[in-house]
């Protein structure tokens, strides 16, 4: 899923968005990203969308079934749907009585005169048009994106991370509430052109001039990554015999992309044997692996990867870490994939947390490169993509408003990983903490106290004052020392208070430094060399 924002500033040279200066939460912040008393009576069960895009008029229009369980007693509760302005409602229905429906803004507020009970189950109806925002540069800002396959025809899609689903469809557009029984998509598209979405493709019905394609997915899925695509599309499939067995692999590209397409999407299927390795099953063998051709650079749509990486290796054919080793591979089919496991199984809870997306799928491309070059080329790769590190704010941001931290949750979250697992100096023990998060948070909204639990408890190893020092604040530990022959007096400077991480020099002595300084004799004279491994600085004095 995801944004590629701080990527994209670094390749291009060019900001493509802007870095804003916080500013005081409004009560707008906090309705859109808070689990306000509009929210937290009622839980998402399903989404049964209807979605008819209008080419010429840059319009759309379409339909949301919400079915929804209460979570507890509740008297006269209002209910929050979420459908941005400009977009408008046509017709609201539910089934328990309204008393007053009122829009205001991005929001619509349906209130009730009646009592609910814990487990009682409703559903919500609402029918909407207009003409969405239009994306100025997708995926890095959200909207729609109309325009035309190089012959031509119709190429629509949209790109909603960062913004949110409403920019497009009316939802209960928070992190936390996914539906959990999973939606059907029927597109309806003009009958020369193709409606994909997430999933299964379950029925395509033919309406004269028209054609309708309705998909579905069984499994809970996140909001912004339910995207229709439609295009000049073919398809054509493949199959992964994965640790649950026959993966279905369904590819749908533009047609005269179909040759390079059947050669790039090669790369798939030692893509997902290296991450079934590393973190587990493909955590969507109901819905299939899919890949979607887009106008975008890509994104991580569950069961339904968004590709525009031109049918090249790299990232737009340029190599992240300066190393040479991203050329070897296709960034959005790793990457992108990575998110199935991190953003799609395990979804945090708050924007603010986004760190447990980004970080953990940026440190799946050297994981990828471990698995299929070597451990070394993995190693060059992740301290190469340091490069990228700007240190301009904290990597977690502020809960409740739809507010990301620094992008430095990709190069920098993916390096505290990598020293992480430095430190626990066991690659069967980490494999298995990432393959046990992957199964124990199975299809589950998380927060980041709760992936620092985890790593904590599973590798019995306090790693508190690590995650707070690289997510919470921009100081990066400096190994201050001396050094007179074999004799090392040393210090951590520039580390949060109590700061626990114990490093090993290049000729595997090991060192626990404090704040205070401390003395050790060294097992040469040689000048001191830290583990390139550990994202450290050093400073001698």
């Amino acid at each position: 899923m995801k944004k590629l924002l701080l990527l994209s500033i670094l390749l291009s040279g060019v900001s493509q968005a802007q870095f804003f200066e916080d500013a005081k939460p409004t009560k707008i912040d906090t309705l859109k990203g808070s689990n306000t008393e509009f929210r937290n009576f009622w839980d998402v069960k399903k989404y049964d969308i209807a979605l008819e895009p209008n080419f010429e008029t840059k319009s759309i229009k379409g339909s949301n079934k919400i079915s929804l369980t209460i979570e507890k007693d509740v008297k006269n509760p209002t209910f929050q749907i979420d459908l941005q302005q400009p977009m408008k409602t046509d017709k609201i229905s539910a089934s328990f009585p309204i008393s007053e429906k009122k829009i205001d803004g991005d929001f619509i507020f349906l209130t009730t005169k009646k009592n609910f009970k814990k487990g009682e189950k409703y559903t919500i109806e609402i029918d909407y048009s207009g003409n969405p925002q239009i994306a100025k540069h997708a995926p890095w800002d959200g909207g729609w994106i109309f325009t035309k396959d190089k012959n031509g025809n119709p190429w629509m899609t949209a790109a909603d991370e960062g913004i949110g689903a409403s920019i497009w469809l009316p939802v209960k557009d928070i992190w936390s509430d996914e539906p959990d029984n999973g939606i059907t998509f029927r597109i309806i598209t003009p009958k020369d052109l193709v409606g994909v979405g997430n999933g299964r493709l379950i029925k395509e019905e033919n309406l004269g001039d028209k054609k309708a394609w309705l998909w579905e997915v069984k499994n809970p899925i996140n909001d912004y990554s339910i995207i229709p695509s439609i295009g000049k599309y073919v398809n054509f499939k493949d199959t992964f015999n994965g640790e649950k067995g026959k993966l279905d692999l369904d590819y749908w590209v533009l047609d005269y992309n179909l040759d390079k397409a059947k050669k790039q999407f090669e790369q798939v299927k030692p893509m997902l044997s290296a991450f079934e390795y590393w973190f587990g099953p493909y955590p969507f063998y109901e819905d299939s692996y899919k890949i979607v051709e887009s106008p975008h650079l890509g994104m991580e749509h569950q069961s339904n990867v968004a590709y525009g990486n031109n049918y090249g290796n790299g990232y737009l054919g340029r190599d992240l870490s300066g190393t040479g080793i991203g050329l070897k591979w296709d960034y959005i089919i790793i990457h992108e994939s990575g998110h199935e496991w991190f953003a799609n199984n395990i979804t945090a809870k708050d924007q603010a947390d986004m760190w447990i997306h980004e970080s953990f799928t940026m440190y799946s491309e050297p994981l990828f490169v471990e698995k299929y070059m070597d451990k070394t080329s993995a190693e060059k790769y992740v301290q190469g993509v340091r490069q990228m590190i700007t240190n301009d704010k904290p990597i977690i941001g502020s809960y409740g408003i739809r507010n990301e931290g620094s992008g430095d949750m990709y190069p920098k979250g993916a390096n505290m990983i990598h020293t992480i697992r430095q430190v626990i100096n066991n690659d069967e023990k980490f494999r298995q903490i990432l393959r046990g998060l992957n199964k124990d948070f199975y299809h589950q909204t998380v927060t980041t106290q709760q992936i620092e639990k985890y790593f904590i408890d599973k590798s019995g190893i306090d790693l508190q004052s690590i995650f707070d020092q690289y997510l919470r604040t921009v100081k990066i530990p400096t190994l201050e020392y001396k050094q007179n022959g074999n004799q090392l007096t040393y210090r951590w400077t520039n580390v949060v208070p109590n700061f626990k991480l114990p490093i090993r020099l290049t000729g595997g002595q090991e060192l626990r430094p404090t704040e205070e300084w401390q003395t050790a004799t060294l097992k040469s004279s040689d000048e001191l060399k830290v583990d390139p491994n550990y994202y450290i600085f050093t400073k001698k004095s």
